[in-house]
């Protein structure tokens, strides 16, 4: 029982990391109409810049996350601008083949400036453990928990309750419509890929503080659980992205922590398993709307 409890709470804190890179991805999708595959690899970013805050510059913890943050949401917006605004016109499949171009752009300037060796963030947070009966968990769990709902909550009042929020709620219903009412497509677009990449400056900050390593791939393989955990919710809604996350969490934790050894590398396996059972059984996701286009 002790090692069950254990293992949820692992696959929890894992899972609140695939909610919040999920939610990125929902948004940028919801609104911009695309899947921006380079989504996990600013979260990689976002983990360097912590590790030369802390190992280079020695900052303090609270400049550092601050540091994250802001190079994350900065490199969204650059990307943006200079290699998804030129193809808003142009088919989805060239905005694909554009996204996994700066996914890679991304890995091999990491791979040029840090190498491949995995670095380690020994002197991050460390908050130790509280003790329940026999059970010790870590304060950080608690601190992922709690960051990722109230994130969750936070947007999805911004979203329902704010002009810029309804503004994005338009232009992800009908950009042409949307542009006739006024609303500035191209800035909106633009601010949602800002919110979507402090989120995953967000991400980065509790990956490392609960992992604290990180190498060039990390966003890769990263970003496409966190995929499958925005399809497997219903890509473009805020509660599957967090009902996704913490399923594939949890569903990857219990596999490792009850398979036998030899089998414990295909837990990787279980994202990709998941994302086309759920392509077959129910595309939407579980809280997507189907939408149906008349032609």
């Amino acid at each position: 029982m002790q090692m069950l409890i254990s293992t949820i709470i692992d696959g929890l804190n894992l899972g609140s990391v695939y909610a919040l890179v999920a939610l990125g991805y929902s948004m940028v999708y919801g609104i911009a109409k695309m899947l921006n595959f380079a989504h996990g690899d600013v979260i990689m970013v976002g983990i360097y810049a912590i590790f030369v805050c802390l190992q280079m510059s020695s900052l303090p913890v609270w400049i550092t996350a601050i540091v994250c943050v802001a190079v994350c949401a900065l490199l969204g917006f650059t990307v943006e601008k200079l290699a998804y605004k030129p193809l808003r016109d142009s088919t989805p499949l060239s905005v694909l083949i554009t996204a996994i171009g700066v996914s890679y752009l991304l890995q091999n300037v990491a791979l040029l400036i840090f190498k491949s060796d995995r670095k380690f963030l020994q002197k991050f947070i460390d908050l130790g453990s509280v003790s329940i009966g026999d059970i010790e968990i870590p304060k950080i769990s608690f601190v992922i928990w709690g960051t990722t709902l109230v994130i969750m909550i936070g947007l999805d009042i911004f979203i329902k309750n704010t002009k810029m929020g309804r503004a994005m709620l338009a232009v992800s219903e009908d950009k042409g419509a949307a542009q006739l009412m006024g609303v500035n497509v191209n800035s909106t677009i633009s601010l949602t890929f800002v919110i979507g990449s402090a989120l995953a400056g967000v991400a980065a900050i509790l990956y490392a503080a609960k992992y604290k390593n990180v190498d060039p791939y990390t966003g890769s393989v990263f970003g496409i659980k966190a995929f499958a955990a925005a399809v497997f919710g219903g890509i473009g809604s805020i509660p599957g992205a967090l009902i996704g996350g913490f399923t594939l969490g949890l569903i990857e934790a219990l596999t490792i922590g009850f398979l036998p050894d030899t089998l414990t590398a295909a837990s990787d396996g279980v994202a990709y398993a998941l994302l086309i059972i759920m392509l077959i059984l129910k595309p939407s996701g579980l809280l997507g709307k189907k939408k149906i286009e008349k032609v």
